[in-house]
């Protein structure tokens, strides 16, 4: 009787009690590498820092983040590829 009431009842509540847990830390384990993965990012650019403008579009840009070129002596800064190259065709 105690046997029978072992095998059919507490063992496989046991199994299913372990079971449940192992997959609940795989499951929390991949939550946080998610998490963790997807938290915002600081920017690569510093904050702050010296503002030039654009001679094509008008904007303002980092000297830092900015694309520059050294035109008839003088540094001139770009905020895109695309602006330094409408200013070269100009």
């Amino acid at each position: 009787m105690i046997r029978f009431f072992f095998v059919r009842l507490i063992f496989p509540l046991l199994l299913v009690l372990f079971v449940g847990r192992l997959l609940r830390t795989i499951v929390d384990a991949f939550r946080s590498a998610y998490a963790t993965q997807m938290q915002p990012r600081a920017p690569t650019v510093s904050p702050g820092g010296e503002l030039k403008k654009d001679p094509v579009c008008g904007t303002y840009v980092s000297t830092a983040a900015s694309i520059s070129q050294k035109i008839g002596g003088q540094m001139v800064y770009f905020c895109s590829e695309e602006c330094r190259k409408k200013y070269r065709a100009a």
